[in-house]
């Protein structure tokens, strides 16, 4: 029962991380980040947008996809 129920979450944390990651743009910046003139407004406040909070969904979702891995290897 409890290898269904953690098989099922780890599944949902998989479509999600997958998700996640293709709503991100590219990190495409080219030769103006040679000169600093890829520090733009919006660079500087790449927390406080959409992208920062896809960046944190991110980082939170590859850890539960590592820590569910990990359980699921352990509860076999």
């Amino acid at each position: 029962m409890l290898n269904t129920l953690i098989s099922i979450i780890f599944v949902i944390v998989c479509v999600f991380l997958t998700a996640v990651v293709l709503f991100q743009e590219g990190n495409e910046q080219g030769l103006g980040s040679i000169g600093g003139i890829a520090d733009t407004y919006w660079g500087k406040n790449r927390g406080r947008s959409v992208e920062g909070l896809l960046e944190k969904l991110t980082k939170v979702a590859a850890v539960l996809f590592l820590v569910l891995a990990l359980v699921l290897n352990i509860v076999k």
